[in-house]
């Protein structure tokens, strides 16, 4: 029988079940029957093994069997090599996985210490997740939208938490694929000008070891227990989840919104080597883990594990889940979580070369899609903002920290300068656009754009973590009362300096970034890591509220028209010295010393026939138009819905007053 493809596969005469392990004296797979709290199973083994793969035939098999395989050989925990057969391990190829972690002792493979200690005799079958055959999926429609990228404007949300209390959507689907899905959501979407939602991990999660023990859940899904599976939690009807993630998938899609999903292939949810033993560290742990001495795990993720990206297992395993996504069910794009250390094979220095990140670049499906890289990990050799191959985009945190401290008085003006015009000091040099620059001002882990005016001091005890995860360089501000105010006055200055950054993000070259719930004015309680709090803290309100919420969404909606109606606004390619000049507050253009001014709180960015102000001071300000021709505002910051008091056009060389934390946007005429 056929070697390949890895998993299993269902035909006329049952299944055919392939699975690799380098380690492994035998492997059975484990048809699994029965309900919850009563399962028995059957057990065959797989008695070929061609090039490190254990594979065969099992009869009668159809699409819903739960399975699992059993693993025996050496367990030698110091030498990485962990075969334990009281342990059922998920298929890493399994496209639909069931079940949660119920008993952490029994999801253990190790006795007393995970380095010492005998392997553990505690069967994990009724403990665990299993594994689900399925029907064989039809390829996904080609009618993609194939947005350009410079047209292109993201939105990071998270499938529960976006619709879980938006009241348009029926009850029975809040949180779900199909909420994701409902007409209200999507025309929401298309208002504020998105056209990609990048989904925070969808592929089946598994808490991990530290969170069972708190009795929390991984909210955010970067805990993956298998790359080719939708999350069953996110389905309407339990088991559905492939039937409805496609629906979700086609209903963006027939509004013109790509789905671009964030992958987590630099760790899994079993931890590190006291962690569980579900899938991989049981059929494989030295092919699929970087390993440092005696055993352990090396860990640059931060995570307790991290995938070894130079072992041929995992480049295949990454490479064929990444397609499996987009062949079965049509998605555009990935964002690569923690991608620098996909080009640290062995987690060593990195490599933009570096074999997974090159075969993702080369593939033939997956090089027609939107490639993004979060540019590093959890060690200072990770940091490589710029650092990455001519496919791919990235996360650019220079424009982030730039943008923060830019409206909090803080840093150089000509930082800002280089962040707002697309970053061409990090991407032209290897040949790639300005839309190569993912810009963003908040993201899902950090403050929310209302924490991050409201507070200057993460509060993250909900976490029970006695507050010390999340990150302390948070470059916010709370203009004078750590979190909620009833004073108008610092109501007002928190609104304003949001909208200017807002403005910011929409109106500078690259391509942006928006959070869901940010348009909204969603807080977290200054929560800056609320990865593992599934409530109220992390859900989107869609509730009127104060009129606040619906305010700041008519105005990122202005905002985002603007910006798809200006090319300048969504350039293709960077700027020619000839078309864009800075200009200085006094009305002549910036010079040398002006950029290294840290008082300097304006500027103008004048490109072809639109200036761009940004004024970051709470006092008001004198700005002198550049000469030449009329200068008609098309955006004010200042103004709740964006909309200047007075569009009359002024001439050049006029002096006009700048309100405090705003961004103006002037058209120039003749």
């Amino acid at each position: 029988m056929p070697v390949f493809p890895l998993g299993a596969h269902v035909d006329d005469d049952g299944a055919r079940f392939a699975v690799a392990s380098t380690s492994a004296d035998a492997v059975e797979v484990c048809l699994v029957d029965g309900p919850d709290g009563d399962l028995s199973e059957r057990r065959f083994e797989l008695t070929e093994r061609t090039f490190g793969v254990w594979h065969g035939t099992v009869p009668g098999v159809r699409p819903g069997q739960r399975y699992g395989y059993r693993v025996h050989g050496p367990y030698r925990p110091w030498d990485g090599v962990r075969a334990n057969p009281a342990k059922i391990l998920v298929d890493p190829y399994a496209e639909q996985i069931t079940g949660r972690v119920t008993d952490l002792a029994a999801a253990r493979g190790w006795c007393d210490d995970p380095m010492t200690g005998p392997p553990s005799t505690v069967d994990s079958l009724g403990s665990v997740p299993l594994s689900v055959v399925t029907a064989p999926l039809s390829v996904a429609p080609r009618t993609r939208p194939d947005v350009p990228w410079s047209e292109t404007v993201i939105q990071e949300l998270h499938v529960r938490g976006y619709t879980k209390r938006h009241p348009e959507v029926p009850p029975e689907h809040r949180g779900t694929y199909l909420g994701l899905a409902h007409p209200a959501v999507i025309e929401h979407l298309r208002r504020i000008g998105v056209t990609a939602v990048e989904l925070l991990p969808v592929a089946a999660i598994a808490d991990e070891p530290s969170l069972l023990e708190r009795g929390k859940p991984n909210y955010w899904g970067y805990s993956t227990l298998g790359f080719m599976a939708p999350h069953g939690g996110y389905a309407s009807v339990p088991g559905a989840e492939l039937t409805e993630f496609r629906t979700m998938v086609d209903a963006l899609h027939a509004a013109g919104i790509e789905v671009i999903l964030d992958m987590v292939p630099n760790h899994t949810c079993e931890g590190g080597v006291g962690g569980t033993t579900l899938s991989y560290r049981g059929l494989d742990a030295r092919a699929y883990y970087s390993l440092g001495g005696n055993g352990y795990d090396a860990d640059i993720t931060g995570c307790g594990n991290t995938l070894d990206s130079g072992s041929p297992t995992v480049i295949r395993l990454i490479c064929d889940a990444l397609r499996h996504w987009v062949t079965a069910f049509g998605v555009d794009g990935f964002r690569i979580d923690l991608a620098s250390v996909l080009g640290r094979p062995r987690s060593g220095a990195f490599d933009p070369h570096a074999s997974l990140l090159t075969a993702i670049a080369i593939d033939p499906v997956l090089s027609t899609c939107k490639l993004i890289a979060e540019p590093w990990d959890a060690t200072g050799e990770g940091y490589r903002v710029g650092g990455f191959g001519v496919a791919w985009s990235e996360w650019n945190g220079r424009y982030r920290d730039a943008v923060r401290d830019f409206w909090r008085g803080h840093g150089r003006i000509g930082e800002l300068a280089s962040r707002v015009t697309g970053s061409s000091d990090i991407y032209a040099l290897s040949g790639r656009r300005p839309w190569a620059s993912v810009n963003f001002v908040t993201a899902h882990d950090g403050f929310t754009l209302r924490d991050l005016v409201s507070y200057e001091h993460k509060h993250n005890e909900a976490n029970g973590e006695d507050n010390r995860d999340g990150t302390d360089d948070n470059r916010s501000q709370n203009f004078g009362v750590e979190g909620e105010t009833t004073s108008p006055v610092i109501r007002a200055r928190r609104l304003a300096t949001a909208r200017a950054m807002l403005a910011t993000l929409l109106l500078s070259t690259g391509t942006p970034m928006l959070v869901g719930g940010d348009e909204r004015w969603r807080t977290q309680g200054g929560n800056n890591n609320a990865y593992c709090l599934d409530d109220e803290t992390s859900w989107v309100d869609w509730s009127p509220g104060d009129g606040t919420a619906a305010e700041l969404t008519a105005f990122t909606a202005r905002v985002a028209e603007l910006r798809r109606s200006h090319p300048d606004l969504h350039r293709d390619r960077f700027f020619a010295d000839t078309e864009a000049s800075w200009w200085h507050p006094s009305g002549r253009l910036m010079e040398n010393g002006d950029w290294h001014d840290f008082g300097a709180r304006s500027v103008g960015l004048l490109v072809n026939d639109g200036l761009l102000v940004l004024h970051a001071d709470g006092a008001a300000a004198a700005y002198t138009l550049p000469p030449g021709g009329r200068f008609r505002p098309v955006l004010d910051s200042s103004v709740a819905d964006g909309v200047p008091v007075s569009m009359r056009s002024l001439p050049g060389g006029t002096t006009i007053t700048l309100p405090p934390y705003s961004v103006l946007l002037m058209r120039r005429q003749a």
